[in-house]
């Protein structure tokens, strides 16, 4: 907002007070209208308060209610790399865009000493999740919780 006041034109001293300060205009290093062509989402400029400072997500109508304004300091060029597709598995999502986390099965289990007790852990894979993403959780209470996911 600062860059934006003093870069702005004032009719009472018909400059902006980075001019009158310095006695020129201020250059930016960075051409803001050159970013962004050559990613996934389409960036536009975003012609606010802070000119050119901020870039708009061009998303989707299904991600409306996300947040789609970034600072140009979280914004990084894209370098093409395949490895970064990902299989996409669907989601149900609530209308508030949440939804519940489900265990589907126990991968392994482990006993645990934690300050002179002992305390089973159980690894459990979890619902719209990978393996690796597969979590430790406390055994007693996923009993508690899960009954169903410890029947043999």
């Amino acid at each position: 907002m600062e860059f934006d006041y003093n870069n702005s034109y004032h009719s009472s001293i018909e400059m902006a007070p980075f001019e009158a300060l310095y006695g020129r205009k201020c250059r930016t290093p960075v051409c803001w209208d050159e970013a962004g062509d050559k990613v996934f989402l389409k960036l536009s400029p975003w012609k606010g308060v802070l000119r050119f400072v901020a870039y708009r997500l061009d998303l989707p109508t299904e991600l409306s209610r996300i947040h789609d304004v970034f600072h140009v300091s979280m914004l990084r060029k894209y370098i093409v790399d395949l490895s970064h597709i990902l299989e996409s598995h669907p989601v149900h999502l609530k209308e508030n865009l949440t939804y519940i986390e489900e265990p589907v099965k126990i991968l392994n289990k482990k006993v645990q000493i934690q300050l002179n007790k002992t305390v089973s852990l159980v690894k459990v894979l979890w619902q719209n999740q990978t393996v690796g993403e597969a979590t430790w959780e406390h055994e007693d209470q996923m009993r508690v919780q899960y009954p169903h996911l410890f029947v043999i």
